[in-house]
């Protein structure tokens, strides 16, 4: 008896990477989503805005401290029982929005500790020459908090391509969600979960080292 069918392995392979792209694609989107608001929510946490401030923290607070897959279903089941528009919300849809507010809570925070990472001497010198708030985010802070946080901002995003695997729970047909029936099919079940671990870690790896190339990039000035 042989420990592994490594032929059927092979065949799944290019049945798997079929669904690659739709993995992806939600994890993309998640993430240039929840980078833009997770930029929005770590300005109002350094300018401590009145009221939104606070509204930060409530958030930050729930979605870091609740499961994605119960943020997921809330999304995706329960929104649509109190809220009639969303009714036509689909699996896809609702993973995107789970995503984006789940990392962007995250993200937030590692935002906030970069920004304010920036040496406190530049915005002063900036606020001496009369730039405004927004000028001095704009053109001194947030170039020099990129740099800072860009590797815990990878490291949430190949995070967020793995969370994807959440998504077949909503009945979307994606990586995880393809060697489920897949496996249930022909019932070999540790072959099909070997082969998609295999892509995902291929995946991992790729942007792992795209990561240290654009590190090694945005660094490039900062050698002596």
């Amino acid at each position: 008896m042989n420990l592994l069918d490594v032929p059927y392995m092979l065949e799944l392979v290019p049945i798997l990477l079929r669904y690659l792209p739709l993995t992806l694609g939600m994890a993309a989107a998640g993430m240039v989503l929840a980078l833009s608001l997770a930029a929005g929510l770590a300005v109002i946490r350094v300018l401590r805005l009145p009221v939104l401030n606070i509204a930060t923290l409530l958030f930050i607070s729930f979605f870091r401290g609740t499961p994605l897959l119960v943020q997921l279903f809330l999304f995706y089941y329960g929104l649509p029982q109190v809220m009639s528009v969303l009714t036509t919300i689909n699996g896809i849809t609702a993973t995107v929005m789970g995503l984006t507010l789940h990392f962007s809570a995250y993200m937030a925070e590692s935002i906030r500790a970069a920004i304010v990472g920036v040496d406190r001497s530049q915005t002063e010198a900036a606020l001496s020459i009369g730039m405004t708030q927004g000028q001095l985010m704009r053109r001194i802070v947030l170039p020099q908090a990129t740099r800072i946080a860009v590797p815990t901002l990878m490291n949430y995003f190949i995070d967020m391509i793995k969370a994807t695997s959440l998504a077949f729970t909503l009945g979307v047909t994606e990586l995880m969600g393809a060697t489920q029936k897949e496996a249930a099919g022909s019932f070999l079940y540790f072959e099909a979960f070997i082969v998609a671990a295999v892509i995902y870690w291929a995946v991992v790896e790729l942007l792992a080292w795209c990561q240290r190339r654009l590190e090694h990039r945005l660094n490039k000035a900062y050698r002596r």
